[in-house]
């Protein structure tokens, strides 16, 4: 079965890309340093975080990150993001649920490139946000 294509015709302002859930959890920590050789205690460690003052370890920013740029590309499609920029805003915990929020800013053209701006971010369960950022991603057109 083919991938759904997102159309530039298709989108408005304000539209929002279907949201992306994800527990984090203590094996998610391990394999991300694993894959990413950020091996910092204070993400898998949890007597020397609780020692530096965390109540417990925390998840990688970049992890983070990689989960709302997973969120847009599930919605725009693989290789069609051309800017993608973000704030680590809070900590990510064991066991929290976090989610994407994805919201269309805007609609341009730039020679034959059919772009759309969005608001991105990554929220926990209760409305704190993780992450916030914008992204540019180019869509074709029906045309």
């Amino acid at each position: 079965m083919a991938d759904a294509v997102l159309y530039y015709e298709d989108v408005a302002e304000g539209d929002e890309a279907p949201e992306l859930t994800h527990v984090l959890t203590r094996t998610d920590l391990v394999a991300y340093a694993g894959a990413s050789g950020d091996y910092n205690p204070m993400h898998h460690d949890e007597v020397k975080a609780t020692a530096a003052g965390q109540p417990s370890v925390f998840g990688h920013g970049m992890f983070s990150m990689g989960l709302l740029g997973t969120a847009i590309t599930h919605w725009v499609g693989a290789g069609n993001v051309k800017r993608f920029t973000v704030r680590f805003a809070r900590q990510t915990w064991p066991d929290e649920e976090l989610r994407s929020r994805i919201v269309v800013t805007g609609k341009r053209t730039e020679g034959d490139a059919h772009l759309l701006d969005l608001d991105v971010r990554l929220h926990n369960a209760a409305g704190e946000e993780k992450v916030v950022g914008e992204a540019t991603v180019q869509v074709p057109a029906r045309g």
